[in-house]
């Protein structure tokens, strides 16, 4: 009988001591269970403050590049109103020229006109269209006529040939004679375009 007790002490220690085996493994997976769950919600914490961190920097770069691109806009408007600007004192500039040029000439034509009159030859009219002068006169003869086509000519302001457009002989009463009424055309040109300086001098005058 003492046998046998003994042999159910030993069933019993055997018995507790599985237990406590299963008890302390138990626990070992709990507490490494939860240092895993722990472990995760840390991780998942810091990834959630990182990706949060990081979208506040994005925002922060896309603001400053929406008002760089703001400024630049406002600069490249700048530049085009510039631009705008210089083209229009350019033309400015050509049209200024270009009356320029076109004041000088009519003196240029006057002046010429004045020292190729020969003597007894006078004018009644003067037109210019463009580069073309129509000049109306009266003559005493039409050797005269035939002086100042020649001196024009010579004088380089004026293209060759000058067109005579028309000759008409009128009766002079007083004193007694005719008169030459003549009608030229001429082509006003500088003398950088091939003609040579106009002759300086006293202009002369017409009889």
């Amino acid at each position: 009988m003492i046998r046998i007790n003994l042999l159910n002490v030993e069933r019993e220690r055997a018995k507790k001591k599985t237990a406590a085996v299963f008890g302390t493994t138990a626990q070992k997976l709990t507490v490494g269970c939860s240092l895993i769950m722990i472990l995760a919600l840390l991780f998942v914490g810091w990834r959630y403050w990182a990706l949060g961190h990081e979208s506040t920097m994005l925002d922060a770069e896309i603001a400053a590049a929406q008002q760089e691109t703001t400024r630049l806009h406002a600069v490249i408007l700048q530049v085009q109103q510039f631009e705008q600007r210089k083209a229009q004192l350019q033309q400015r500039v050509v049209l200024i020229e270009q009356l320029r040029k076109d004041q000088t000439g009519p003196v240029h034509i006057l002046d010429e006109i004045s020292r190729a009159l020969p003597p007894m030859l006078w004018l009644t009219e003067l037109k210019q269209v463009g580069d073309a002068v129509v000049i109306d006169g009266r003559c005493t003869a039409i050797t005269g006529l035939s002086d100042f086509v020649g001196n024009l000519e010579a004088s380089g302001y004026f293209k060759r040939s000058i067109e005579i457009v028309s000759t008409i002989t009128e009766p002079m009463a007083t004193p007694p004679g005719e008169l030459v009424r003549f009608t030229i055309r001429a082509q006003f040109q500088t003398p950088a375009q091939g003609g040579k300086p106009a002759a300086t001098g006293t202009p002369k005058v017409g009889g």
